[in-house]
Order: C-alpha cells, then sequence, then structure tokens
C-alpha cells in the first residue's frame, strides 16, 4: 500500500472515528443506586432520637428508621449501612450538601419538607404526647393549655414540625425552647427551663424511663388529628430513581413478618403501620 493510500485510509478512519463518537449518545453517568451497590455501602444521616435512630455505645447506628433502611437497601444489594450523626436542623441541609445518601430519623413527612426533599412512602404512622414534671404542675395537656398560659414554656427539636403546631395553637415564640435533641428535652424539664416537652408517644415513653421518677407523660394528651404523622427515609430530589427502588421494596416488605420483628424492638406495633402514602401525606395542608 502506497504512503498516499495510507494517509487517505487513515484520514477515512479519522473521520469515521469522529462521526461514531459524535453519533453516539454521551454514557450517562451512574445513578445513585448504582454507586451504593459498587460500593456496597450507604451513608445514613441522623439525629440522636430513640427509638427512631440513634447509636449504640459502640457507635452504631440503629433505631427504628436506621434498621428499616438497613434491611431495605441490603435487599437492594446494598450490604453495609455507615451512621453520620447530625443534629436535627442539619439533616435537610447535610442531605443536599451530599454529607450522606439518605435521612433515616424518622423524619416526618410535611408539605414543607416535601418542597426541599422527597419521602419514601412512610416507614410508620405517629402520635405525640408532652414530657412533664410529677404529677403535671401546670396541668399542660394540649397546646391550648401552653397558649393559655403565658408563663409556660414548651421544649421540642429545633427545625421540627412541632414549632407549627406550636404556633398555629397561639403559643408565643418566647414559650418554646427549641433544643438539639430527646436528651435536652429531659434536661430543660429537670432543669426547670421548660414545663414541657413535646415529642411522639415513643419517644417520650423512652424519655420518661430515663428520668424516672422525676418526669412522667401526659397520658390524656389532647391533639388535632391533623398531627397525626408519618415519619420517612428522605433523598435529594434528583434521586428519584433511588426512591422508586426503596419504595418497591418498602410495598412488600413493610407489614412482614420480619419487618414488625425489626421494629418491636424499639417500640412499634400493629397501630403504627402506615396507611398513607408519601403523595398523600405531602398534599395535606
Amino acid at each position: 500500500m502506497s504512503s498516499t493510500n495510507t494517509r487517505k485510509n487513515g484520514i477515512t478512519a479519522a473521520v469515521l472515528t469522529a462521526f461514531l463518537v459524535a453519533a453516539t449518545p454521551l454514557t450517562s453517568h451512574a445513578t445513585t443506586l448504582e454507586s451504593l451497590t459498587e460500593k456496597g455501602s450507604v451513608r445514613v444521616g441522623y439525629a440522636s432520637e430513640a427509638p427512631f435512630a440513634f447509636a449504640t455505645p459502640d457507635g452504631v447506628v440503629t433505631g427504628e428508621s436506621p434498621e428499616i433502611a438497613k434491611a431495605i437497601f441490603k435487599r437492594l444489594g446494598v450490604q453495609e449501612a455507615t451512621g453520620v450523626l447530625t443534629e436535627w436542623g442539619a439533616l435537610i441541609p447535610g442531605l443536599t450538601a451530599k454529607r450522606f445518601d439518605v435521612i433515616a430519623a424518622g423524619m416526618y413527612i410535611t408539605p414543607a419538607r416535601c418542597k426541599q426533599v422527597i419521602f419514601s412512602d412512610p416507614l410508620s404512622k405517629i402520635t405525640d404526647t408532652f414530657l412533664v414534671a410529677p404529677g403535671n404542675p401546670k396541668n399542660l395537656r394540649s397546646y391550648a393549655d401552653v397558649a393559655k398560659n403565658p408563663d409556660a414554656k414548651l421544649a421540642m427539636l429545633a427545625g421540627s414540625v412541632y414549632t407549627k403546631y406550636a404556633r398555629d395553637a397561639g403559643i408565643n415564640d418566647d414559650q418554646i425552647l427549641q433544643v438539639p435533641d430527646a436528651t435536652a428535652q429531659l434536661q430543660a424539664i429537670l432543669a426547670g427551663r421548660a414545663d414541657a416537652a413535646v415529642s411522639t408517644r415513643l419517644t417520650v415513653k423512652g424519655i420518661a424511663a430515663k428520668g424516672g421518677d422525676k418526669v412522667e407523660a401526659v397520658q390524656d394528651f389532647q391533639d388535632s388529628p391533623d398531627h397525626i404523622n408519618y415519619g420517612a427515609l428522605a433523598f435529594r430530589p434528583d434521586d428519584t430513581a433511588l426512591r422508586d427502588a426503596v419504595n418497591a421494596e418498602l410495598k412488600k416488605w413493610l407489614g412482614s413478618e420480619e419487618h414488625r420483628k425489626t421494629v418491636s424492638q424499639f417500640g412499634f406495633d400493629e397501630t403504627n403501620i402506615p396507611d398513607k402514602t408519601a403523595a398523600e401525606v405531602c398534599s395535606r395542608t
């Protein structure tokens, strides 16, 4: 073959190669699920609030939400989960900043949060109550009771839905004490900085057990049916494929014997099995 033909063939090959590259769609980046499966691990963001999420003495993340996340991700081929402890109010910013891959903290689905993250379908259905000093000295059995008593102070997790509930009930901001975690709620009651602390019945039950005879849960708490809450896993808005894969597994797994056994150790029972989808809860006003 002559050098001329070689050059011609070389040019032709180069042109053909360039054409093929241009005509071939660019390879898309791996999805989050593909990346997690390849790594074999998922980073779980959580705030310390038993029984929803907390760390064991040796630093392993556990609780209702992380254990469900572990079970579902294993079904998706992701075998390991690493906990990333975060204050409650920093969970969504931390997810957005990619400090972790999913929030597994018993986070309630709310319309406001649905504008910031995308939720899995609910993992649980939750009702609330107050933690108070023995005998409930200020007779606080509802948000309205706090609103009627300007001297009463109510402790709640910073960034939680309880702030909205309190304000909607007419509770002034100077009556609201925002704290980072459930332990701080207990400390606020013990120190007299708050007259009541609001959280889920499950959480309050756990706090009351820690506080012994120095605190108690309000048994006849009066609340709006609209305040029945639904906890779920939360994902970044662009991770719809990951959320959908999780939902598909949740649909098959929730209510199963394995699910009931997984959550019963944290005080959850059949009354906590959810009956709504994330879309239904997001649409609530």
